[in-house]
């Protein structure tokens, strides 16, 4: 038994995003980031995720664009709105999207692939955690929008699963409330 991963993994909170700050994971931390959110379990071994990397200008580039599509969307909108749209992946040093990849199986179902996906995602921010950075996940408008994900560089099947944001943090997040593990628990006891 390892207590200290399980103390780590109970205690982990996702850290406010526009707290996230330089340095970002280095190029060798990412790979060790990403070796680890690949770690998953992938029925049939498909492969069923991939991950971009959102760094530097091109996140305030991908600002602009969106701003851009959300004004197509929804019309003239106020500055305060457009300066929103514009810092979306540019509030935390690293992004890095989790993206599921449709593969063709006989046997899989398409919901079993993009949980595969999931876990890709969860192992990704653990990880980065037990590095010290800290970590957020979110979808948002943009992943629901054909031309959003274009933006962002998925193909036309491709779909969001998340967009990890990532950085170094010193604050402390205040515990929110969780589930009642109790409530959620059930014992089989046969078929009706």
């Amino acid at each position: 038994m390892h207590p200290s991963v399980l103390d780590f993994m109970l205690a982990r909170k996702s850290a406010p995003i526009q707290d996230l700050a330089e340095p970002a994971p280095s190029d060798e931390e990412i790979r060790t980031i990403l070796t680890a959110a690949a770690r998953v379990p992938d029925h049939g071994r498909l492969t069923p995720w991939r991950f971009i990397l959102y760094r530097g200008d091109a996140r305030h580039a991908i600002g602009e664009k969106l701003a851009e599509l959300a004004q197509e969307r929804e019309g003239p909108l106020p500055e305060m709105r457009l300066e929103k749209e514009r810092t979306r992946f540019s509030r935390a040093p690293l992004v890095i999207g989790v993206v599921s990849v449709p593969k063709k199986s006989p046997t899989i179902p398409e919901w079993e692939l993009f949980l595969s996906g999931g876990m890709a995602a969860m192992n990704l921010m653990i990880a980065a955690n037990a590095m010290g950075y800290g970590t957020n996940l979110i979808t948002n408008w943009y992943s629901n929008d054909a031309e959003g994900r274009r933006i962002l560089g998925l193909a036309p099947d491709e779909r969001v699963i998340g967009f990890v944001h990532i950085g170094s943090f010193d604050g402390e997040v205040p515990e929110r409330p969780r589930p009642d593990v109790d409530a959620l628990i059930s014992t089989y006891e046969g078929p009706r």
